[in-house]
């Protein structure tokens, strides 16, 4: 069996394993509204606060939810492992103990310590306490914050882009090494590889150092839109709209930049010539202030923001089915949500690659204006 159909037949049980595990339900004595009405959303609101949940990273995978016969709420999914720096050190437990709760309602007891879920954010309990409180400003009066380091769901779909790109770039290189060209999927991978180094590393960078940094442009061009188009699927990933990821590329950018700097870089930054000394270190907090603050910022907030929309839009598109009933009827709401969903869909596969590119192109424009080397006469 050749390793295409070993991957293929990986990837099939897996799936099919995911897709079959036993669902885990929410067991608190205390329903919320979403519990009690089988988690219906049927006002705008309801609609909003429904969306900017699943724009939020999950200590949970769900694939979905249903309320079954004796109204209670069941959860079809796995639950991951939840990972907290508290007073007491490390403590780790299955996020399935918070049943789903994200309210604070559900109390998990641990090594002695008291944990509650508000919003995703995991709060230790102080001694007595057993619920969390908030003053007006919204902060914890009788609990703190832990250190979360989690796997969450966005961890699981980063190491999930991570080993596809493990299984296609492993097998493009050992068929380079055996052929000149690349037979099956690596053929569909070698144009987007020679795409990246020829036109955007190669012109952006230059000729004699481009090779010493195609391989981050590549991991990070393909990182993305891999990540760009899980989060069109319908398991729920929104990996590039979470900002720290985004932010954690911008770094990993922004590093490589500056410390391949050339002497001419630091020196066109720092002291920069042909200008009156005056002005010198005024345009050198400019500089800096471009090159550190300025340049990872727009790497950051740009695909942060366009995939955030986009789920945002096609999600609420999604909605008008519900929004719209009263206006226009079940029918024609439904039938003119799903048209307008399927035509931002299409465009978001655009946009998927798009952002992989931008951010790609800039990057390997501020690396080749670090590494340039100046003409002196």
């Amino acid at each position: 069996m050749g390793v295409a159909q070993k991957t293929i037949k990986f990837l099939t049980i897996a799936v099919i394993a995911l897709i079959t595990t036993t669902s885990f339900a929410f067991e608190s004595g205390k329903k919320t509204d979403d519990q009690n009405d089988g988690g219906q959303v049927n006002t705008k609101e309801e609609v909003r606060a429904y969306i900017e949940h699943h724009l939020k990273d999950s200590h949970d995978f769900a694939f979905y939810s249903y309320t079954n016969d004796a109204n209670e709420r069941k959860h079809v999914g796995f639950p991951l492992p939840v990972i907290i720096w508290t007073t007491e050190g490390l403590v780790t437990f299955m996020s399935s103990e918070f049943h789903h709760n994200d309210d604070g309602h559900v109390i998990v007891e641990k090594n002695g310590l008291k944990f509650a879920k508000i919003h995703s954010k995991i709060y230790e309990l102080e001694n007595g306490a057993a619920t969390v409180s908030f003053d007006d400003a919204h902060h914890a009066t009788n609990a703190s914050r832990v250190l979360d380091f989690s796997i969450t769901k966005s961890v699981v779909g980063i190491l999930f882009a991570g080993f596809l790109m493990f299984l296609g770039f492993s097998r493009l290189a050992k068929q380079y090494k055996s052929r000149q060209i690349p037979i099956g999927f690596s053929r569909v991978l070698e144009p987007l590889v020679l795409y990246v180094r020829d036109e955007i590393a190669r012109p952006n960078i230059g000729e004699k150092k481009y090779k010493k940094f195609t391989g981050f442009l590549l991991t990070v061009f393909f990182f993305i839109w891999i990540l760009n188009l899980l989060g069109l699927t319908p398991f729920g990933f929104n990996v590039t709209g979470q900002i720290a990821v985004t932010l954690a590329l911008a770094l990993f950018t922004m590093v490589i930049y500056l410390v391949n700097g050339t002497k001419d870089f630091w020196m066109h930054t720092l002291w920069m010539p042909g200008v009156p000394y005056i002005l010198r270190p005024i345009l050198a907090v400019i500089e800096l202030a471009g090159f550190i603050l300025i340049k990872p910022f727009s790497l950051l907030v740009r695909l942060f923001a366009n995939i955030t929309a986009g789920h945002f839009i096609v999600m609420s598109l999604i909605a008008l089915m519900v929004t719209m009933k009263e206006a226009f009827g079940p029918v024609a709401s439904t039938g003119m949500s799903l048209a307008l969903a399927l035509f931002i869909m299409v465009i978001e596969l655009l946009v998927a690659f798009l952002q992989a590119y931008i951010f790609t192109m800039l990057s390997s424009l501020f690396i080749g204006m670090a590494v340039e080397e100046h003409d002196h006469h």
